[in-house]
């Protein structure tokens, strides 16, 4: 879920356009609307995404206008190297409502849970899954719930009930054909003290993830993401090592292929995640046969002024503040991540950043597998990042960007 976060972000001067009266590289050149440069400096091609925008993508051929129908071979800045495929792998939104009540301090009111499901009176959370695939290709869903909830507020097994009724949103969601992410929603806490750091030991941390591994093993399209953003852990390695735990949990409960995300501190910031040391621990954490096969690192990063994911305004791409950075790690040190979270308002200029966003991420789709927006679910219409579907008909930023069918990324997913 986002919020307040440390790491202000200022807008980036790739989006200025130069006094020649052309188009940066990752500015917008073009779309409904759209009444600024249409032709984009040498090196880069304006590139139509949608109707609704054309951006000025790195390439081989001089500058072009937006009538050109061709898409551009499209590169990272330099020293990126990529060898991305143009189409992301995962992409997909947050279903929330299981982890309603649940704070950043890990303070988790049970009875204030709603599940996202008709049959419990909230949200029709199944139909719009299957809206989300059917009609925009969507192909991976992240299902948040509260530690709480599952263990029904006490320390200890979890409760049967209460997974019988999360289950069933995972059922819902598995019955769509898509993947299935198990977020479990309490920032590395439980009523306000750290996993294996004064509060919860690894091993009850451990045993949470061991039971919904034993459940899940047979269900090569459910992933499990350890834990929702991290923040003010004051020993990386000693976060790591309760990460590992999980990992060791998960892989001998028999879920041995599955895909497991590796949350770092900083609310899994991906502008902080290698310079606050969560890369470099987080490393460490090995399948139990010394592999990292599958294990992947589980990053978030909103477009706002703040980083919060609370404002309907978008000032930043995130290119060069953190994606740039991040992504020159990971093919470095062959590692991969994943966007479990983003989003912006339903508003124009989140439109222009998130498309920035995405074409950048699908140009380096070898080490960045995908995106998972932020929400739909249980919020209403008057949410600011909703993503929540009238219907059939989608909200501006998933219907101009973030659907696979909007063309911010090139191709489908997978």
């Amino acid at each position: 879920m986002p919020r307040h976060s440390a790491f202000a972000l200022a807008i980036l001067a790739a989006m200025i356009f130069s006094v020649r009266g052309q188009g940066a590289i990752y500015s917008q050149c073009g779309g409904i609307g759209w009444t600024g440069a249409t032709t984009c400096v040498a090196g880069s091609v304006c590139t139509v995404l949608n109707s609704y925008y054309s951006q000025c993508l790195p390439g081989t051929a001089t500058a072009t206008t937006t009538t050109a129908t061709t898409t551009s071979t499209a590169t990272s800045p330099p020293g990126s190297s990529p060898s991305g495929t143009g189409s992301l792998q995962f992409v997909g939104v947050n279903i929330a409502g299981f982890d309603f009540g649940c704070g950043t301090d890990g303070t988790c009111v049970v009875s204030e849970a709603w599940p996202p499901l008709s049959q419990y009176g909230g949200n029709d959370g199944k139909g719009q899954m299957t809206h989300f695939v059917n009609d925009d290709g969507f192909n991976m869903f992240r299902l948040p719930v509260g530690w709480q909830y599952l263990l029904n507020n006490a320390l200890g097994p979890v409760n049967q009930a209460n997974l019988n009724e999360y289950d069933a949103l995972v059922q819902a969601c598995l019955g769509t054909g898509a993947y299935c992410i198990i977020d479990i929603h309490n920032y590395a806490r439980w009523n306000g003290a750290i996993i294996g750091q004064g509060g919860p030991t690894n091993a009850q941390f451990a045993s949470t993830w061991s039971t919904l591994a034993a459940k899940y093993a047979n269900s090569p399209k459910v992933v499990f993401g350890v834990m929702n953003e991290p923040h003010d852990i004051p020993d990386i390695n000693a976060w790591a090592t309760s990460v590992q735990a999980a990992v060791t949990a998960i892989r001998q409960a028999g879920a041995t292929s599955q895909m497991i995300l590796l949350p770092g501190n900083d609310w899994t910031s991906a502008g902080s995640f290698v310079s606050d040391g969560s890369a470099a621990a987080l490393s460490t954490v090995k399948n139990p046969d010394g592999s990292t096969t599958n294990l992947i690192f589980d990053v978030h990063k909103y477009l706002d002024s703040d980083n919060s994911g609370t404002h309907a305004e978008c000032t930043t791409n995130n290119i060069a503040d953190a994606w740039t950075p991040l992504v020159q790690w990971l093919r470095a040190n062959q590692r991969q991540a994943l966007n479990t979270e983003t989003g912006g308002g339903n508003t124009a200029s989140c439109v222009e950043f998130m498309c920035q966003q995405i074409a950048f991420q699908a140009q380096n789709s070898d080490v960045i597998l995908g995106y998972v927006g932020w929400s739909a679910g249980n919020f209403n219409s008057t949410y600011v990042l909703s993503e929540v579907p009238s219907g059939s008909t989608d909200t501006l930023l998933v219907s101009s960007c973030m659907s696979p069918k909007a063309g911010a990324q090139k191709g489908s997913t997978s």
